[in-house]
């Protein structure tokens, strides 16, 4: 009993460390620290510095064009974010916070009578197969499950993530 217990706690962390959502390796390259997205072209990089580590196919809100303002308005945001939480439990598999609405863009918002919306996320597809060439989401960025295990192992939470046109 004492063998198979001492077996058993020495394998545990090993069997935790890398249990993401499914995922079962862990990122040791280089730290990603600015992830950069493309609305028009529909691609997302993670950078060090300049040198980009990873590129993807992306697909954005059901209106992209355009900056986010309004709950509803199936825009992705756009200007310079924060990666700023993280859900393993995600409904479209793994999904990382991005910090909208900020302060001037509630403002903006309210002062139209509106909502600004929220709750945008970089996430996976779920457990629905989707076309890659169909924007869907929100306003979120969304990619295939595979892509985002990665994506979820590389981004730390306080990475700067641009969004542009």
């Amino acid at each position: 009993m004492a063998i198979s217990r001492r077996l058993l706690l020495a394998m545990l962390p090993a069997a935790l460390a890398g249990c993401v959502g499914g995922a079962t390796t862990r990122y040791s390259g280089p730290t990603v620290t600015k992830v950069e997205v493309h609305k028009g072209r529909r691609k997302m990089y993670l950078l060090n510095g300049r040198d980009i580590l990873r590129a993807y196919d992306i697909q954005l809100g059901f209106t992209a064009a355009g900056p986010k303002q309004f709950e509803g308005d199936g825009k992705t945001p756009e200007g310079r974010f924060i990666i700023d939480r993280r859900n393993p439990n995600s409904a479209f598999y793994l999904s990382l916070g991005i910090n909208y609405p900020r302060p001037h863009e509630v403002a903006f918002a309210q002062s139209q009578g509106r909502d600004p919306g929220g709750d945008i996320f970089i996430h996976g597809w779920g457990n629905k197969r989707r076309p890659r060439s169909a924007d869907w989401t929100a306003g979120c960025i969304a990619v295939t499950n595979a892509e985002m295990r990665e994506i979820y192992m590389m981004v730390q939470d306080g990475t700067i993530i641009d969004i542009v046109a």
